[in-house]
């Protein structure tokens, strides 16, 4: 059974810091990722804004947002011009694909697009999707290939852009297998491989779970062969930096419950793309993440 590794890069600490320390650790174990990268101004201090979201400030409490981002990076957008991730990192962009990683887009404007989004309409969406291809193209000199949205946040304009943009696939939601997204009773040709797994965050502080037990809880999820190769989303912020030895015994676990650690990539290859069933994509709630986002809903075919 495979397991993919599916990395969200969202600020310029994480891509500057987290990135490669996470190429080391991968390296070390032999497993390759999809590294998906925020290719534009890190606003991150724009997040504030979200105080107010049901259930923002009881995670923020839980998972000490200043000791994993710093205090810097709360700053960008807000009282410090936020740094264009894409221009001065791109030559650390490129080292992850020439270590045999896949690369992807997360997003252009990681805040921007998480909190905007949903609400916002199709000129909107367009442009900043474009931005991103454009971005990634540029770093890259290849067009990007895939997408994983910025806090699984997408609207119905959103998912039509994967196949117009020439994704092969996407990974924009939450679920529990591969399927075809349809919007608006319309399948939009580009498969979702959602995340499976819950993340360290969404965990870390609920009920008895930290950062000495955490991982054993997620080996727990993964002890019995699932029916679907999971897809664990990591953070360059998190797993990346304090979390990093909580990713090491994760990596440890699976090898160790007998798990081809690999990227997305590899699991689309293995996917009959024309008997995949088709499903509604929908807004919901996932335990210990604040606000809505796309999970995968009912089978229509």
């Amino acid at each position: 059974m495979k397991l993919a590794l599916k990395i969200d890069v969202d600020t310029y600490r994480g891509t500057l810091e987290g990135v490669p320390r996470l190429l080391r650790l991968l390296d070390q174990y032999h497993a390759p990722a999809t590294f998906l990268f925020s290719l534009g101004p890190d606003h991150t201090g724009r997040a504030l804004k979200r105080v107010f979201r049901p259930g923002f400030l009881s995670k923020v409490s839980r998972t000490s947002v200043v000791s994993h981002y710093g205090i810097r990076t709360l700053l960008y957008g807000v009282f410090l011009p936020g740094p264009d991730i894409g221009r001065r990192c791109a030559a650390l962009l490129r080292s992850v694909r020439d270590a045999g990683h896949e690369v992807g887009i997360h997003t252009w404007d990681h805040i921007r697009w998480q909190d905007g989004v949903e609400h916002a309409n199709d000129q909107w969406t367009e442009r900043e999707v474009h931005k991103a291809v454009h971005r990634f193209a540029e770093v890259f000199r290849s067009p990007p290939l895939t997408h994983g949205a910025a806090g699984w946040q997408m609207n119905d304009h959103a998912f039509t852009l994967t196949a117009k943009m020439g994704f092969d696939y996407s990974s924009d939601t939450r679920g529990y297998s591969p399927f075809m997204p349809s919007v608006n009773d319309k399948v939009i040709p580009c498969p979702q491989l959602p995340s499976t797994l819950p993340t360290l965050d969404e965990l870390i502080g609920v009920d008895t779970l930290t950062a000495a037990n955490v991982a054993a809880h997620v080996l727990k999820l993964t002890h019995t062969e699932p029916a679907h190769a999971p897809v664990y989303t990591l953070h360059a912020e998190l797993e990346g930096m304090k979390l990093l030895p909580v990713f090491e015994q994760l990596l440890q676990g699976w090898q160790a419950q007998g798990y081809e650690l690999t990227t997305s990539r590899d699991l689309f290859n293995d996917l009959d793309v024309k008997r995949l069933p088709i499903h509604r994509v929908v807004r919901g709630t996932v335990p210990g993440r604040s606000g809505t986002l796309m999970v995968q809903g009912e089978r229509v075919g």
